[in-house]
């Protein structure tokens, strides 16, 4: 197997603002102090040493609470700030799908602006031409095209402008949460669009806050908090990092407690977390998980879910409520109940864990998120060195 190439490399990047501050007290020092030379600069770091190399082709993703300074890492990586200190080399066109529709003029129709913005990306009229009706049918915008932009929701602007920007010619693209506007089967066409471009070793750097998306699209991923990189490394284990800040108010002990096996705001809490049995043999077809719930405070449609891990910590298989299609509704304070989940028995020989969660409706903070919360052995007299063993019916002929 070829040995991927570095597509992006930042090496000790640090980025500080400076915030003039000017103390005004009245209508003469409004003219004075424009005459004064010891106005008031405040320093603000927003990176501080930011280190990591993506690979050809690799879906990155960047995560971090707000104010952390993901954004202002993409920003750098797309060129629009300079590093105060260190460097980020790049190879390959890049271009940045942050700021969609930059250019755009609401006087327009969505077809002049069409033309409009490839001419900015550098295609030539006729080339537009040839890809217009891949554009509109992208941006599922066909009946709208012939109307002024301005009458256009938020949503219409930015598929519009995402449609016109896949057709740029890029090695490297950099992507923002701007594509949470769309509808999920947009998103889903998004996505589905990147996951070609890797297979055809294009780069995405994707910041995003849904975890979910981070899970599913990408190959590895850093956590920013308070302008530092904490975590970075394999996607899961970000993932379980990015949602332990939230359980509680965000302090400097919080940064550090990454390493809690439970947390969450706890309105909803699991009672209890079981198996059926704790060994697993072939003969035992399925698994059956039992998660007893108490409602402490009345909750609007929660997600259920779990995942299942091996030794390593390597996610195997998960899935939840809104994955199936479970509608779990309303739940009244003091509400108790039952969760079960039937899992085939593919597991390989070996151990595993369970991760079991209740988040809210956003999928992205927690009601109870347990890691770990119960065990179990399989045992499997034939088994092959691949973490899941399906029943295979062979013919030979």
């Amino acid at each position: 197997m070829p040995k991927q190439e570095i597509a992006i490399s930042v090496n000790n990047v640090s980025k500080m603002f400076l915030l003039p501050h000017e103390k005004t007290t009245s209508i003469k020092s409004m003219f004075t102090n424009k005459f004064r030379h010891n106005k008031t600069v405040e320093r603000q770091k927003a990176l501080n040493n930011i280190n990591f190399n993506i690979k050809e082709g690799e879906f990155f993703g960047i995560v971090g609470r707000n104010g952390s300074g993901k954004s202002t890492l993409l920003k750098i990586l797309a060129g629009i700030y300079q590093p105060t200190k260190g460097s980020v080399q790049t190879k390959g066109k890049l271009v940045p799908f942050i700021e969609l529709g930059v250019g755009f003029n609401p006087e327009l129709t969505g077809r002049e602006n069409v033309y409009l913005n490839g001419a900015l990306l550098g295609f030539n009229r006729a080339k537009i031409d040839e890809m217009y009706d891949g554009i509109v049918e992208f941006s599922e915008l066909e009946r709208f095209m012939d109307q002024k932009l301005k009458n256009y929701s938020s949503g219409m602007q930015v598929r519009l402008a995402f449609a016109v920007a896949t057709r740029a010619e890029a090695d490297i693209l950099l992507v923002d949460e701007v594509l949470a506007v769309g509808d999920a089967d947009f998103q889903r066409k998004c996505f589905k669009h990147f996951k070609q471009l890797k297979k055809n070793k294009k780069t995405v750097v994707f910041v995003s806050h849904d975890m979910s998306a981070i899970r599913e699209y990408c190959d590895r991923a850093v956590l920013i908090e308070k302008s530092e990189i904490i975590k970075e490394g394999k996607v899961s284990d970000v993932a379980s990092a990015y949602t332990k800040l939230f359980m509680s108010d965000g302090t400097e002990s919080d940064t550090k407690a990454i390493n809690v096996k439970r947390w969450g705001d706890k309105d909803i809490v699991f009672k209890s977390v079981n198996l059926n049995k704790q060994t697993y043999r072939p003969q035992d077809t399925h698994i059956t998980l039992e998660m007893k719930y108490k409602v402490n405070n009345a909750a609007n449609s929660p997600i259920f879910g779990f995942a299942i891990k091996n030794a390593g910590g390597t996610i195997i298989m998960g899935t939840n409520t809104r994955f199936k299609h479970i509608e779990v509704g309303s739940l009244d304070t003091k509400t108790e109940g039952v969760v079960r989940w039937n899992i085939p028995n593919i597991l390989n020989d070996g151990e595993y864990t369970f991760d079991v969660a209740i988040t809210h409706n956003d999928g992205i903070s927690q009601y109870d998120w347990w890691e770990d919360a119960v065990g179990l052995t399989v045992f499997r007299e034939e088994h092959t060195p691949f973490m899941v063993e399906p029943p295979v019916e062979i013919t030979l002929e």
